[in-house]
């Protein structure tokens, strides 16, 4: 029994024995598994953008996890780098790149504004004075302010090049926004267009430099426009001569008897026209003044308005309205006032006892005074400008050349042979060109010498 009892004890206790070795082993290889360190990585950014991913603040992370991180930068803004804790970053220039984590790490996307090169120029005549000429660095969003500035005797026209996001290309004074890099161009012209004007004995010519000439018949003193300057605008009445002034004055020579040349009170006129014993002038505002002879109330004129272009006959005076209409008040013995009817009108004419009109399209109508021809230009295209003299009209085609119908006894419809010209004027018997190179031709009666405009230079 004791022999039995004894067994059972040794059983036991090798039992117990192979457990507690176990359990040794066991809380050994626990003992020797080791836990895996884990680190903060703390992103912030500068103003001007952010950090898409992760996103920011702190996250943790295991040790050697490699994190994405992706920079965005805001609208006109530029991802510069990243600073702080970056020697493990993948590429510190990059705003998408990787960072390893083997340690805390704190780290800051930086932006910077985008900036644009905007490069400055201006045609001959005037200079751009703010921001000056050149190219010039701005940042992305900046508001930058230009001004351009005309010499004397030029005036600003616009701005071109890269104009996309100037306030007003039209204004000398605006403000350009730099979301891209530009090249900009203010751009002058003259103050002065030259132009020619016919008279019923006399030939007027505007200068580029606002100075006039003349020729022809003196014995009013018609021609007596040397001293003349700042002009922009000539007419050549009967026995007068009328200059618009660049600030909207007017000034006169010549016979006054009707006193068709009292307009030193006039103001505010950007064009005027005349005849035999009157002169119109058209206001900035659309509005009509006229003086001189009233017998047929080609003077009656105060109650016109929205006129944007005037002509005056023998006896009569014509107004174009802004929506291509045309109004005429004055003698209509012969109908030349008779332009109730006409529309889509582009530029009025009037001769002596007949009105023209020229449409969009190039093509011409008359109304009037038809014993010499009128009728002919009811065949003519391609028609830019128009002019009527006392019995004969004038049209100038776009590619230069001339036409002309109506009296020709002293030969002032000869103008088939003419070439590049750029504006056309009609005289009583004769017909003046102006061509591109600012010489001047002239056909017709030359009694009084109103032709001898071969030395003429107007450029």
């Amino acid at each position: 029994m004791k022999i039995i009892l004894s067994l059972r004890t040794h059983h036991y206790a090798a039992r117990v024995s192979i457990f507690l070795v176990t359990v040794a082993l066991i809380a050994g290889m626990v003992g020797c598994v080791q836990s895996i360190p884990s680190y903060d990585l703390t992103i912030a950014s500068s103003a001007g953008g952010s950090v898409t991913i992760p996103g920011e603040g702190t996250s943790t992370y295991d040790e050697g996890t490699v994190v994405n991180l992706v920079a965005t930068p805001n609208p006109g803004y530029r991802f510069v780098d990243w600073t702080g804790d970056v020697s493990t970053i993948d590429d510190v220039d990059d705003g998408p790149t990787t960072i390893i984590m083997n340690d805390a790490h704190s780290i800051i996307a930086n932006f910077v504004r985008e900036q644009y090169d905007v490069t400055t120029t201006s045609t001959a005549g005037g200079s751009i004075r703010m921001p000056g000429e050149g190219a010039f660095v701005y940042d992305a969003g900046a508001v930058v302010n230009l001004g351009a500035e005309a010499e004397e005797g030029y005036k600003f026209v616009n701005w071109t090049g890269d104009v996309s996001t100037i306030n007003n290309p039209n204004a000398a004074e605006t403000a350009i926004i730099i979301n891209d890099s530009y090249s900009i161009t203010a751009n002058f012209e003259s103050k002065y267009t030259p132009m020619v004007a016919g008279g019923a004995l006399h030939t007027v010519g505007l200068k580029i430099d606002g100075t006039v000439v003349a020729a022809g018949y003196n014995e009013y003193g018609e021609c007596v426009v040397s001293d003349w300057t700042g002009i922009v605008q000539v007419l050549a009445g009967t026995y007068h001569t009328v200059g618009l002034r660049a600030d909207g004055t007017v000034i006169t020579v010549g016979w006054c008897v009707y006193q068709q040349c009292t307009v030193g009170g006039w103001t505010d006129i950007i064009q005027v026209a005349g005849s035999f014993f009157h002169t119109v002038g058209l206001k900035s505002d659309g509005s009509v003044v006229a003086v001189g002879s009233n017998d047929y109330g080609q003077c009656n004129v105060d109650d016109w308005a929205d006129i944007v272009q005037v002509a005056a006959g023998c006896r009569h005076t014509v107004g174009l309205r802004s929506d291509g209409t045309v109004a005429a008040v004055g003698s209509d013995d012969d109908g030349q006032c008779a332009v109730g009817g006409w529309t889509d009108i582009v530029q009025v004419a009037a001769g002596c006892r007949h009105t023209v009109g020229l449409r969009s399209d190039g093509t011409v109508i008359t109304t009037g005074w038809d014993d010499y021809g009128g009728s002919i230009v009811d065949s003519w295209t391609d028609i830019v400008q128009v002019a009527a003299g006392y019995r004969h009209t004038v049209g100038l085609r776009n590619d230069g050349t001339v036409v002309a119908v109506g009296d020709n006894a002293s030969g002032q419809c000869d103008v088939g042979g003419w070439a590049d010209i750029v504006q056309v004027a009609a005289g009583s018997d004769h017909t003046v060109g102006l061509r591109s190179d600012g010489t001047v031709v002239a056909v017709g009666s030359n009694g009084w010498e109103q032709c001898d405009v071969g030395d003429w230079d107007l450029i």
